[in-house]
């Protein structure tokens, strides 16, 4: 799996640094974008209100979901109306955050992923690893096997990548043009005209949002832009951020419903899930103009050795650790800890295409996190260092008392086992015992003090507060 992380995100690592160096105002192009994300979020109820008036005015249908339940079950009803038992997808991690397919499944309702990644995640019955490539952690071998066994009709294929694609595309050529439901997630939706747009690269979402007779987009409600002149700014950010290129293959707009061309039914579900619990926090609110770009995930060390599934979110990497936090609360017990999965190098900062400031984030919610767990015995560990570790003579104390200590759990020159909740620390790694004499012990059996340490001891009262 490192392996895979390593190569396919080093590859996009530096294709984006080529694309982006070919833009000489790229600086002030993120800070732009920044600031027109800003302006949206300090105004987003009207901005939600507009939006909704000009979708229905173009003969869409817009919804309004609080919570991920909301959602899924409005996806479910428009889809029982319509007699649907089956609905091809564009790849949308908002169903994924909702769990849409396996809330659809419930209902009888199979949900068919239509991008290449997500369809190997999907019949592998595996989860997304990545924001942009869900399965950067299967290799061709481990997708030529999957796609021998689960795809029907096709043989024993190789793991030529072109074969394999070949297979994939036969498989969803069929339904695409049977399935008369699509859902589709949104990147960005104007609301001065009601337009709603999904970038990618495949041409499968080109498919799913005009040849099915219903279409259903799912969108967070951070989502929205004023105008569409606002587009022309983030439609050259996120493709150098993401997928490292100039501008995405595939860009389908579309306003409500035209007769006779497209999809005859459009609904428009807007979902909060969090997100206003989010906007109303002054510092973690600028977490919200993330455009899932994943270009904190590509330069995250954490991610690339710990990998996606790691989070135990839809949302992995840099991002995730600050996003999955505010969505579900400081309260929840996986999610408060993914503030600590950085080392705070400031990478995942530097190539954010609309500048979240993503460490200064982490360092927040740590803080947060510190006051929703209270006193816990962590805590309670550190006020007695923070104690102990006030006064020199306190310090010495603790450590003669420590050597004493350590005896029974010294095995040669390695303490391999400590006992308790230490024990967790000794289960992938040796410690070091306390050595037999400290540092000021032996200066001091030399008959020196640590503060002369060089040319005559200073007496004075200063000297001696400083040692």
């Amino acid at each position: 799996m490192r392996a895979n992380l390593r190569n396919v995100t080093g590859a996009i690592r530096a294709k984006r640094a080529n694309v982006v160096g070919e833009m000489p105002h790229w600086e002030q192009l993120r800070d732009l974008g920044a600031a027109l994300k800003d302006d949206t979020l300090a105004d987003l109820p009207d901005r939600l209100l507009q939006l909704e008036r000009s979708v229905q005015a173009r003969g869409g249908q817009v919804h309004w979901a609080r919570d991920a339940r909301e959602a899924r079950d409005l996806v479910a009803l428009i889809a029982e109306q319509h007699a649907v038992t089956e609905l091809i997808k564009v790849k949308s991690i908002t169903s994924d955050e909702i769990e849409l397919n396996l809330a659809l499944e419930e209902r009888g309702i199979h949900a068919v992923e239509t991008d290449l990644a997500e369809l190997i995640v999907q019949l592998s019955k595996d989860s997304p690893s990545h924001i942009l490539v869900p399965a950067i952690h299967r290799n061709r071998a481990e997708i030529q096997e999957l796609f021998n066994t689960e795809l029907p009709g096709e043989g024993q294929l190789s793991d030529d990548p072109a074969a394999l694609a070949g297979a994939a595309r036969r498989y969803l050529r069929q339904k695409f043009l049977t399935t008369k439901m699509a859902v589709s997630g949104v990147n960005f939706a104007v609301a001065e005209t009601g337009t709603v747009c999904v970038v990618e690269s495949e041409g499968n979402g080109r498919m799913c949002v005009t040849l099915p007779e219903v279409l259903v987009s799912i969108m967070g409600i951070e989502k929205v832009l004023e105008k569409v002149e606002d587009l022309s700014v983030f439609m050259e950010l996120l493709p150098r951020s993401s997928t490292a290129e100039r501008m995405n293959p595939y860009n389908s707009f579309w306003t409500g419903v035209t007769p006779g061309d497209g999809p005859q039914e459009f609904h428009l579900i807007l979902l909060d899930n969090g997100r206003t619990n989010v906007l109303a926090d002054e510092f973690g609110r600028q977490t919200l103009r993330c455009i899932r770009c994943s270009a904190c995930l590509n330069v995250c060390p954490v991610y690339e050795r710990a990998g996606g599934h790691a989070y135990g979110s839809v949302y992995p990497g840099p991002i995730g650790a600050i996003l999955t936090p505010q969505l579900l609360g400081m309260y929840d017990k996986n999610a408060n800890t993914l503030p600590g999965a950085s080392s705070l190098c400031g990478a995942c900062y530097d190539v954010c295409p609309v500048k979240i400031n993503i460490p200064q984030v982490l360092i927040y919610l740590r803080s947060e996190a510190n006051v929703q767990k209270g006193l816990t015995a962590e805590a309670l560990a550190m006020k007695g260092m923070k104690f102990v570790m006030a006064e020199g003579w306190r310090f010495e104390g603790a450590l003669k008392l420590a050597r004493v200590g350590q005896g029974p759990l010294v095995r040669g020159d390695a303490i391999t086992s400590l006992p308790g909740l230490l024990g967790g620390w000794t289960q992938s790694r040796d410690l070091q015992p306390l050595p037999k004499e400290g540092f000021r012990e032996w200066w001091k059996r030399r008959g020196q003090e640590p503060a002369a340490a060089s040319g005559e001891a200073d007496t004075s009262s200063e000297s001696k507060e400083r040692v």
